[in-house]
């Protein structure tokens, strides 16, 4: 690929000079911060008009497209849930846009569509983003999302009729939705009316969310305003309503980290229904630690938290005696697994989620005791599904790995013995599974740490440094990556004699709460070395060498992917981010930005600044000083409608990538962009754009590596 590339010009304004704590620090791209600027419209036209042949002429792309749309056409279930009388589950054929919900009065009886976001748009860019059901199951209340932004309209529906009802919620964003046991309304968050478009394209901060209760049947500005926080604009309150419905607790949050304030209120006492702000008691009322309602007996409330716990622990509060040295421990913290999730079942029991070393464990307590009862039958790999309220004698859940798309089990917890049977498994056709294997290895980091990492490749390869990697990691806001089932990473691997490792770096949540400390705010650069280092291992141990290794990583994870890229442009061939957060001096002024300090720590701060201006990817691009040594191909995928990480941070990024590296003439590698339109973040996104975008990543990889499709 000996040729370098016309990269658009692009007008720098070097007037554009910001001052930190008495650092003068230029932004000559100050103006992409505007989408809808026809300087901005212009540019990104640009850059896809370079993208789009680019992709296009990759010699698999087709081929992978064809496979890739061969290979996902398979049936995809949820677990099965009961809301009332009735079971629900969601299902899509194979290449639906959008799953289908559906509906059955039994497990036996055939299932019927009971709401189609396919039917809401031409393109399914119209997703179903939330959703809640009545105590009774009689109603049912449903976010829509368009176009992949995290604005929600909330519409309502009769069950048993089916009919659509006319209530409509507008405002909506990372709400709450939870329903008043006489199924007369619901609590839910919205945002107060701004300047401008709220349609996903804008990039104005979101502050000062209110919590309101909403009665079936009337219009929305008739809805009481239930908790507001004039003095915190970034407080989140999420309602929800206890298992016995006597009261509502409010769960206040100011960023991302695993912390919230947690008020209540004895909803019994509202005699004149819920009108206006309610009078809130604050159990607890500071930052200090996480505390998540699982369940109540009376007054005595079981939370999931990590006071003093890193891995969680459960413990009981009497709401009448709430003094903290009268709360009990009822599951005491493990000294490794971290307490994921749990829920209260058949009245009497708990079914407790542990993570261990990255792999799902499944165990069933005992409510009153906290007693162990039994640890379910599991491969090794992740529970990515569950259903089962207090009030069911049933639970369903669902396990996948990175060879298997997932099966349901059902397990009867009347029965004297228990024993979960399959209830549902998927089979996956073209692929024979048994030729691959997954190995889990733990590589030392820079400073010692040993960090896990999952390897899927074909048996009996040879490790001779001859294979291309796709190394996938986070290392973000808590949030550990466990096996999944991807059909194009599995293509990659199958057709294009590829090996697939997932790091599961620091910041993560995988070891709890010290795993996520470890790499974020002023250990940051740990998350970095971390994936450098699981690079260095595939080289070491023989898997790939530097010239075929690909990073790549979305969000927080595009961020690390353009971060390693300028720290090691000697490692990686190739390095795609998809919609990443790369100017980290500037990233809490945009929409929900300001929530992500709690990661990051924000420029405004002295201290924070230093550690942010070292590894922001947007301040840190320069032409690598060794003799042949250039920046991997990078592609940068963003879209229009991504008002969680704005697409102003991937365009400043390659602007300014393409000013200062592309112009060098050992840059003989493409530095690209592309810029989607009608999607979002991610979520939601229709079935035919996912097909795709990962068949731009893997024609682009496939380009840019010199792989050759293996038949």
């Amino acid at each position: 690929m000996q040729q370098t590339y016309q990269y658009p010009e692009a007008t720098r304004d070097d007037n554009a000079v910001d001052d930190y704590h008495g650092n003068e620090i230029c932004d000559p791209y100050r103006w992409l911060e505007d989408p809808d600027s026809e300087q901005t419209k212009a540019f990104v036209e640009a850059q896809n008009k370079l993208t789009v042949p680019f992709l296009e002429q990759c010699p698999v792309r087709v081929t992978f497209k064809e496979r890739m749309t061969e290979l996902f056409d398979y049936p995809k279930y949820s677990c099965h849930f009961k809301k009332g009388n009735r079971y629900f589950h969601f299902y899509n054929s194979g290449l639906q846009n959008q799953r289908v919900l559906y509906v059955q009065d039994s497990l036996e009886e055939e299932p019927r569509v009971f709401l189609d976001p396919n039917k809401l748009s031409e393109d399914g860019t119209v997703a179903l983003q939330g959703y809640a059901f009545s105590e009774d199951g009689e109603y049912f209340a449903y976010g829509l999302s368009a176009s992949g932004s995290d604005w929600v309209i909330i519409k309502f529906m009769e069950v048993r009729s089916q009919d659509a009802l006319p209530d409509v919620l507008e405002r909506v964003k990372f709400s709450c939705m939870s329903w008043t046991h006489d199924g007369k309304g619901i609590f839910y968050n919205c945002y107060p009316k701004q300047d401008g478009k709220s349609d996903g394209t804008e990039t104005s901060t979101n502050l000062h969310q209110k919590l309101y209760y909403h009665v079936l049947g009337t219009d929305q500005s008739r809805d009481a305003l239930c908790a507001e926080f004039p003095d915190e604009p970034k407080w989140m309150g999420g309602a929800e309503v206890s298992e016995d419905g006597r009261y509502v607790l409010l769960s206040i949050r100011q960023g991302c980290d695993p912390v919230n304030r947690l008020w209540y209120c004895d909803l019994q006492k509202e005699t004149n229904g819920i009108t206006g702000i309610l009078p809130w008691v604050k159990l607890i009322d500071n930052f200090d630690a996480e505390y998540e309602y699982i369940t109540n007996e009376e007054t005595i409330f079981t939370f999931k938290t990590n006071r003093h716990a890193p891995n969680y622990k459960l413990i009981n509060i009497d709401i009448h005696n709430p003094d903290e040295s009268k709360w009990k421990e009822l599951v005491p913290e493990h000294d490794k697994d971290v307490l994921e999730w749990l829920s209260c079942v058949n009245s009497n029991l708990l079914v407790l989620c542990y993570l261990h070393d990255v792999k799902n464990v499944l165990q069933l307590h005992d409510l009153a005791t906290g007693s162990h009862r039994m640890t379910f039958p599991l491969d090794v790999g992740s529970i990515v599904g569950y259903s089962g309220q207090k009030k069911d004698s049933e639970i369903f859940y669902q396990f996948t790995s990175f060879l298997s798309p997932g099966i349901i089990y059902h397990c009867d917890l009347t029965r004297e013995v228990l024993e979960p049977r399959v209830f549902r498994e998927v089979t996956v056709k073209g692929f024979e599974l048994s030729d691959y294997q997954t190995v889990q290895v733990f590589y030392p980091s820079r400073d010692g740490t040993k960090i896990p990492m999952f390897i899927v490749h074909k048996k009996g390869i040879k490790l001779d440094n001859s294979h291309p990697a796709f190394l996938y990691g986070y290392g973000g806001f808590n949030i550990s990556i466990t096996a999944s089932y991807s059909v194009s990473r599995l293509i990659f691997v199958r057709h294009l004699g590829g090996i697939l490792a997932i790091a599961n770096i620091r910041g993560g949540g995988e070891y709890g709460e010290t795993w996520h400390k470890a790499g974020s705010l002023g250990n940051k650069q740990n998350s970095f070395n971390d994936f450098q280092c699981a690079a260095e291992y595939l080289i070491k141990g023989g898997y790939s060498s530097a010239p075929k290794i690909t990073i790549n990583g979305g969000s927080n994870g595009g961020l690390l992917v353009a971060a390693c890229a300028n720290q090691r442009p000697d490692l990686f061939g190739c390095a795609i981010a998809q919609v990443g957060v790369m100017d980290m001096l500037k990233f809490h002024k945009f929409t929900i930005g300001h929530a992500w300090t709690t990661d990051y720590g924000c420029s405004d701060s002295k201290d924070h600044f230093k550690w942010l201006y070292k590894y922001s990817p947007l301040h840190n691009i320069k032409v690598p000083e060794e003799d042949g040594i250039q920046y991997p191909a990078i592609l940068l995928l963003t879209a229009d409608h991504d008002d969680r990480v704005v697409p102003l941070h991937s365009l400043k990024f390659i602007a300014t990538l393409q000013h200062v590296v592309g112009r060098s003439n050992k840059q003989i590698k493409p530095l690209l962009i592309h810029v989607d339109t009608k999607t979002g973040h991610g979520a939601g996104k229709p079935t035919a754009k996912v097909i795709e975008e990962v068949s731009d990543m893997f024609a682009f990889i496939a380009r840019c590596l010199n792989l050759d499709w293996i038949p």
